[in-house]
């Protein structure tokens, strides 16, 4: 006589729940694929606006990819027709904001400082190239977490926008300091005081943008561009980062002392000695990221 599969449960053994799902999963895909982390905002009804617990995984998956030798580049991405509408303000305490009654001294401050401003720095010290791959609007801090990234490919109907003026506030996440770096005072100063939409065409020429496509072609050119980093020097890209990250802040006597420091580490890694052998060998050369 054949069991069924219930006969084969032992009713008096207990039975271990399954692992609840945690739901910002699902807000925030995630798969790393041929060495390549795709973070994807999945919030679309919202135009991907982040709440603070989607924040948080936003760090995490970055942070994971810094550390995991697996992982030799990044893409930042979004589904539907908004890449990011910024912060989400709704909700009141929700937010990670303390209502206005509720505010003392300090509090905006340390939101903006433990909030906004962490999530901009994770892309800024990702050890890793960070692509964004610009689906739709990208809106105050949404704007700021893309150009943030080291390469930005926007699809041709994505627009930036420097929407604080238009609720009446200073530009946070790194955007006073992002601007300036990428286009000069004065253009920052421009998209910063009207606020008005900056079409991806715009941006690529102002340089804020590297490169336009339709929008049915802007995972394969983010998946090739990823693809393509992985498969370099991961060390050597990471430590040109910094060094590139570094130097507007820099006197030229620090920033070429950073340089040589860089060179120096590099020259331990096994790419650098691949690099050079091939070279000599006249072959392409084959970086394992280490």
């Amino acid at each position: 006589m054949t069991s069924s599969p219930e006969d084969s449960v032992n009713p008096a053994e207990p039975v271990e729940p399954a692992d609840p799902v945690d739901p910002v999963d699902s807000l925030v895909l995630h798969a790393t694929d041929n060495h390549v982390s795709w973070i994807t905002l999945n919030r679309p009804e919202a135009l991907n606006a982040i709440t603070p617990d989607q924040r948080e995984r936003l760090i995490q998956h970055l942070s994971h990819a810094s550390s995991d030798p697996d992982v030799r580049a990044v893409v930042i991405t979004a589904t539907g027709r908004g890449f990011c509408a910024g912060a989400d303000l709704r909700g009141g305490s929700s937010t990670g904001r303390p209502s206005a009654a509720d505010r003392v001294a300090g509090d905006v401050a340390r939101t903006i400082r433990l909030g906004a401003q962490r999530l901009i720095g994770a892309v800024l010290d990702c050890e890793k190239p960070v692509i964004a791959a610009v689906n739709g609007t990208a809106a105050g801090l949404g704007a700021h977490l893309a150009l943030a990234c080291d390469l930005v490919l926007a699809a041709d109907s994505a627009k930036f926008i420097e929407v604080f003026v238009r609720r009446g506030l200073v530009p946070d996440g790194g955007g006073a300091y992002l601007l300036p770096r990428l286009i000069g005072p004065q253009r920052a100063k421009e998209l910063m005081f009207f606020g008005d939409a900056l079409t991806a065409a715009d941006a690529a020429r102002l340089g804020l943008v590297n490169r336009v496509v339709p929008p049915d072609d802007l995972e394969k050119t983010a998946r090739d561009w990823a693809e393509r980093l992985a498969t370099g020097p991961t060390r050597a890209l990471a430590l040109t980062k910094q060094l590139v990250n570094a130097s507007l802040d820099t006197d030229r006597t620090t920033a070429f002392a950073a340089e040589a420091a860089a060179q120096e580490i590099n020259m331990t890694t096994t790419d650098a000695a691949e690099g050079i052998a091939a070279f000599t060998e006249r072959r392409t050369p084959h970086y394992r990221g280490r």
